[in-house]
């Protein structure tokens, strides 16, 4: 599914204000390679890694209440609404906007939310978060705050590793916790990407990679102390990135063998097409896997047969974007947050 589509921003106001925002596009992500480069004192790990917007999404409609209610109208997953990032997102932001007025009578901060997944869950694709980051730009405009891009990042960082690259909403190499974000020159690029039937918990990978043994299986050095960083020349720009690694995927690997088999038939698949098999990986801390392909059209057929294989998982086909679709007025206010631009 394409993020891209009917302009979320058309929607008709009633009574002289806007009352629903519909079809906000939340684009997965691929991380395209990823270092642990240490740990925090307070277990937090540090990472590097080279984000990559594409156009798999998921879907939320926004409905203005005249209360401070916020609810999740369909809740999605095996888990309650109050867990739900979107609706964390939400009343973080609400919390904010009381505590930005202070003495003065804030405006109703009451929202319906509605969420269609189409990310698969536990997958590595960032679905969660990116919702997360949807919800804070679609609000910002639905509630009439016209908040700048420093103080919705503020936000984000609270909301976990994800949110604030999704709000930054273009390619990007990431440090620290995911929060440290440098601009990297983006080139349209096409994807064919497997989710195996298995769900993955980050904390766990984590918890795995510092324990981990045995052929194959990488353990980082240096995780209590912060490795020498990546030049981001040599390891981010154009398709220089491709030759780098998940250096989460041996510890994946070796715990989940369907993410293996899923890994195995993708390689073997694209090189059978005339893509590199090499370039195969898995995306953040799984279970998802992707290879860089040529063009839509060598997508297409490689999506195809490992469909006829029947390769363990659902399959997509997906092209890179430039930009988030809502990274742009009125839905955000750009301040003295600006980016550090590298050419490809």
């Amino acid at each position: 599914m394409r993020a891209s589509g009917s302009d979320p921003r058309r929607s008709a106001p009633t009574a002289g204000r806007l009352r629903e925002l519909r079809d906000l596009p939340a684009p997965a992500k691929l991380n395209l390679f990823l270092r642990v480069t240490g740990r925090r004192a307070d277990g937090y790990h540090l990472l590097e890694t080279v984000f990559e917007l594409v156009d798999l999404a998921d879907r939320i409609d926004l409905r203005l209440r005249d209360d401070d209610v916020i609810r999740l109208t369909a809740p999605s997953g095996d888990w309650a609404a109050d867990d739900d990032l979107a609706v964390r997102a939400a009343r973080l932001l609400a919390r904010h906007v009381r505590e930005r007025a202070g003495a003065s009578a804030p405006p109703p901060v009451g929202v319906d939310i509605t969420l269609r997944k189409y990310i698969p869950d536990g997958a590595g694709l960032g679905g969660g978060s990116s919702d997360a980051a949807t919800v804070l730009l679609g609000l910002n405009r639905l509630w009439r705050l016209a908040l700048p891009s420093d103080e919705l990042q503020s936000l984000a960082v609270q909301l976990g590793a994800d949110v604030p690259f999704f709000l930054y909403g273009r390619r990007a190499f990431a440090r620290g916790i995911g929060e440290a974000l440098t601009t990297v020159g983006h080139e349209l690029s096409w994807y064919v990407v497997v989710v195996p039937p298995v769900r993955i918990s980050t904390r766990e990978v984590f918890a795995r990679l510092g324990t981990a043994s045995g052929p194959g299986i990488a353990r980082p050095a240096g995780l209590t102390e912060r490795s020498k960083p990546s030049k981001i020349p040599g390891s981010s720009r154009g398709r220089f990135v491709l030759n780098g690694e998940n250096e989460l995927e041996s510890v994946v690997v070796s715990g989940w063998p369907v993410v293996a088999e899923a890994l195995q038939r993708l390689r073997d698949a694209a090189d059978a097409e005339g893509a590199d098999g090499r370039l195969a990986r898995m995306s953040g801390s799984g279970a998802c896997v992707f290879c860089p392909v040529p063009d839509e059209t060598v997508a297409g057929r490689l999506r195809q047969r490992l469909q006829h294989d029947v390769v363990p998982g659902q399959v997509f086909a997906v092209r890179s974007l430039e930009h988030h679709p809502l990274r742009e007025d009125p839905f955000v206010v750009e301040s003295g947050f600006a980016a550090q631009r590298l050419q490809s």
